[in-house]
C-alpha cells in the first residue's frame, strides 16, 4: 500500500489515488494525506542531509509513485539575508540579519516556484498513464508544464489569457507545447479547462492531478526550515494567485513538527495581493470567511485570479496563525521591483513586487517587527515581466569612444546629481 492517498477536507472520505479533485459525497476538495506514523521512522535530518541538493531529498513527503526516479534537479533554490532590503523596508538597522529571501526566482528549469508542483503533477500523470498534459495558467504554471512535458516525451496543450506577458507566452512555445490563448480572464480560462478535462484524457495539473500538484509547494517550507538550520522562522510573507503556495508552506511546516524534525513554533503567514486583485486579502481585512470574486485589473498578472480556488483555506491560514493580508497598487509594485534590484541584486517579477511591497506595510503597521526572523517568498524571475518596466528608464544618448568625451558625459552627471531632488530621484529614495 502507498503510504499516501487522497482525503476530502471536509468530510474526511477516502479516495486512493486517482485523478480526481473533488468528492463525490460533499463536493469539497481534496488533498494528500499521508501515513505519519510509518513516516516518522523512516526519514530523519541526517538522511536528507546525504542526498542531493534539490526537492525530491523530500521524497517521502511526496505524493511520488513507486519507482519514481527524477529526471530534473528542480528545487532547493537560496535561501539568504537581505540586510539593505530589511533596512529600507523596516526604516532600521535592526532587521538587518533578520529578513531572508527565499530566491524561486532561479528555480529549475523555468525560474519560478511552478516547476516544483509541476515536477509531482506529472509524476503522477505517467503513473496514471496520460500522454498529454494540460493547465490553465497566468503564465509561470504555462511554461513550466511546457518544458517538463518537452523533458517527459508528453505532449502539451496550456491554456491562458490571451493578454499574458509576452515573455511568458514565448517561454511556453519554446519548448513546443500547443498554447491556445483565450478572449478572457484566468478565471474564464480555467472554467473552460474543467469542461474539457470532462471530455479529453489529458492530465490537467490544476485541475484532476490538483491535490498532487499542489503538494509540490510544500518544498518550499521544507527548504526553508532546513536552510534556517532546522528551525522555522516567526514570519512568512508570500505572493498569493490561488493561495495554495500559502497553504502548503504551513502544511510543511506542521508536518516537520509532526516528525519530529523542527521545534514546534508558531509562524505568522502574511499573504501579498496586487491591489487590483486581492480578494483573499480583501477578505482578511473585512473579517469575512468567504471570497468575493473580482474582476481582475493589474500589471500582476501571475496573481490575477479573482476566484482563488484555495482562497478559503488562504484566509484560514492567515487568520489562524494571526497574520494578515496586504495589498499594493501597481505603481508601488514597480517601485518594489527595483528597490529589491537596487539592494539586493534580485530581479523579480511583478509577484515578487507585490511581496516586497506589501511587507513594506506590513513592517510600517508594527505586524513585522525588525527583531523577528522574516521570509520573503519571490516566486518568480524579472525576465518574464520586462514589459511592465517600459519606459521606466531613459535610453542614454551614445558617445564617443574617446576618453575626452566621457570626462564631459561624467561632469554632466554628476552635476545633474548635485540638484537637490534630482539625486533622490536617481538613487530610488522613497521607492
Amino acid at each position: 500500500m502507498s503510504h499516501y492517498e487522497l482525503r476530502c477536507r471536509e468530510c474526511g472520505r477516502t479516495w486512493g489515488n486517482q485523478p480526481r479533485s473533488i468528492c463525490d459525497d460533499c463536493f469539497s476538495p481534496l488533498e494528500i494525506a499521508y501515513d505519519y506514523d510509518a513516516l516518522r521512522a523512516s526519514i530523519s535530518r541526517e538522511q536528507i542531509a546525504q542526498r542531493p541538493p534539490d526537492m525530491w531529498r523530500y521524497s517521502e513527503l511526496l505524493p511520488l509513485p513507486q519507482g519514481f526516479v527524477p529526471r530534473l534537479p528542480v528545487g532547493f533554490t537560496p535561501l539568504f539575508q537581505a540586510p539593505r532590503l530589511a533596512e529600507r523596508l523596516s526604516g532600521t538597522t535592526g532587521a538587518a540579519k533578520n529578513l531572508y529571501l527565499k530566491n524561486d526566482a532561479v528555480c529549475l528549469p523555468t525560474l519560478s516556484f511552478k516547476d516544483r508542483v509541476v515536477a509531482v503533477a506529472l509524476s503522477q500523470a505517467k503513473a496514471f498513464g496520460f500522454d498529454t498534459v494540460s493547465c490553465s495558467s497566468t503564465g509561470n504554471l504555462a511554461n513550466a508544464v511546457a518544458a517538463h512535458a518537452a523533458r517527459e516525451g508528453m505532449k502539451a496543450w496550456i491554456f491562458i489569457p490571451s493578454d499574458l506577458e509576452p515573455a511568458k507566452i514565448l517561454g511556453t512555445n519554446v519548448f513546443g507545447a500547443k498554447v491556445v490563448r483565450i478572449a478572457g480572464n484566468y478565471d474564464q480560462v480555467n472554467r473552460l479547462c474543467s469542461q474539457i478535462a470532462d471530455e479529453h484524457r489529458w492530465g490537467f495539473v490544476n485541475v484532476n492531478l490538483r491535490p498532487y500538484y499542489a503538494e509540490g509547494s510544500k518544498t518550499v517550507g521544507f527548504e526553508i526550515a532546513e536552510q534556517l538550520g532546522w528551525r522555522l522562522p516567526d514570519n512568512v510573507v508570500c505572493p498569493m494567485a490561488g493561495g495554495s503556495l500559502i497553504v502548503k508552506i504551513k502544511k510543511a511546516f506542521d508536518e516537520l513538527i509532526k516528525l519530529g524534525l523542527v521545534e514546534g513554533k508558531d509562524v505568522k503567514f502574511f499573504g501579498a495581493q496586487a491591489t487590483g486583485c486581492s480578494p483573499i486579502s480583501t477578505a482578511v481585512k473585512t473579517g469575512s470567511s468567504e471570497i468575493e470574486p473580482q474582476k481582475p485589473s493589474t500589471i500582476a498578472r501571475s496573481l490575477a485570479i479573482g476566484n482563488p480556488a484555495d482562497g478559503h483555506y488562504a484566509i484560514k491560514t492567515i487568520k489562524g496563525s494571526g497574520g494578515w493580508s496586504e495589498d499594493v497598487s501597481d505603481p508601488e509594485v514597480i517601485d518594489s521591483i527595483k528597490l529589491l534590484a537596487e539592494t539586493e541584486g534580485v530581479f523579480t517579477e511583478t509577484a515578487g513586487g507585490v511581496t516586497v511591497g506589501c511587507a513594506g506595510k506590513l513592517y510600517r503597521q508594527d505586524r513585522i517587527l525588525p527583531d523577528e526572523t522574516t521570509v520573503l517568498c519571490i516566486t518568480g524571475n524579472g525576465l518574464k515581466t520586462t514589459d511592465v518596466l517600459a519606459g521606466v528608464y531613459e535610453t542614454e544618448r551614445p558617445i564617443a569612444p574617446k576618453l575626452a568625451e566621457f570626462e564631459h558625459y561624467l561632469q554632466q552627471t554628476l552635476k545633474v546629481a548635485d540638484i537637490p531632488g534630482v539625486a533622490a530621484e536617481a538613487a530610488g529614495v522613497g521607492a
